[in-house]
């Protein structure tokens, strides 16, 4: 069976971009970022972004190509990852998309809850009242709104709880409402190999620390220096290795620890990642790289 599409998915630091990279290589393919923080134009290093020589040797789509001091959303992706559909089936090439965030798989092959844009205007004002009263507060200013979102957000979560309550704000409707309301796919109508990069534990954080000691070999505290004035509302606050380099850079723990504060926060965040796979990507093929060849798998799924 030919395949339009591949999906390869895996948790940070399993290996995905290279398998990727491998496919496109031998199919001719183009490489699309399907990572929620690869997107980011100033973060090459701690997002771990494809470098040159790879990005030379296969074509790659939706890489670094957001500022990280702009709002990016599931929904801007799905905009962007259609866009980047178009450009692959025009050039005649199998998009590859590939990475860890689980809900951008969603936006490609499930769709989206339609939620009305929130205006300018309403969103200035929440970010204001969240600078004001802090995150907590916020949240219990929520609660007495849409107590249903609410119950579903962490207290300490800015983002996700600036998010329930400028929705409601701007709607009168609660975000649970919205996301119960599905859109059209991206990939709809297409057919589509999926796959899974699922590495041992063991394995994985072991390829975490070693990525995050080279990530500082090559420049990443410079990075992270350059975006210490993020507002901590923005997805990009939430780069993995940010927060310990930043207290690095201000002298307040070691290299040691922030290194091994960097590599905790990762495993942890694998683990979450790997988990939210297992339960919603049953139908995704799973292997390990280290076991099995994504070109020989690939071919078995194409005989």
């Amino acid at each position: 069976m030919n395949y339009d599409v591949v999906l390869i998915a895996g948790p940070t630091a399993s290996g995905k971009s290279a398998a990727a990279l491998a496919l496109a290589r031998a199919i001719g393919g183009v490489v699309v970022n399907a990572d929620s923080m690869q997107v980011y134009a100033e973060a090459p290093l701690l997002t771990a972004q494809p470098g040159a020589a790879d990005q030379t040797s296969a074509p790659h789509l939706l890489y670094g190509h957001i500022p990280a001091r702009r709002l990016y959303s599931v929904g801007r992706y799905a905009e962007d990852a259609a866009a980047a559909l178009a450009q692959a089936r025009a050039e005649k090439r199998i998009p590859i998309f590939t990475g860890g965030t689980g809900l951008y798989f969603t936006a490609l092959t499930d769709g989206l809850s339609e939620i009305p844009p929130v205006p300018d205007d309403v969103r200035d004002d929440a970010r204001a009242l969240l600078e004001k009263i802090g995150v907590e507060a916020l949240h219990e200013r929520l609660a007495s709104l849409d107590p249903q979102t609410a119950s579903r957000l962490r207290p300490t979560d800015p983002q996700r709880v600036l998010r329930g309550y400028e929705v409601f704000a701007a709607t009168g409707t609660p975000l649970t409402t919205w996301q119960a309301k599905t859109g059209q796919p991206v990939l709809a109508g297409l057919r589509i190999a999926k796959f899974l990069i699922d590495p041992p534990r063991d394995i994985l954080r072991a390829r975490i620390a070693a990525r995050f000691e080279a990530m500082l070999d090559s420049g990443a505290l410079d990075e992270a220096r350059a975006l210490a004035d993020l507002d901590p509302a923005l997805p990009a606050a939430k780069l993995l290795g940010l927060r310990p380099l930043l207290a690095l850079a201000r002298g307040e723990i070691s290299k040691d620890e922030a290194v091994a504060q960097a590599v905790t926060a990762t495993g942890q965040f694998a683990k979450r990642q790997s988990t939210w796979f297992r339960g919603r990507m049953s139908d995704y093929a799973r292997f390990d790289p280290h076991e099995s060849n994504i070109i020989t798998i690939y071919s078995q799924f194409t005989a």
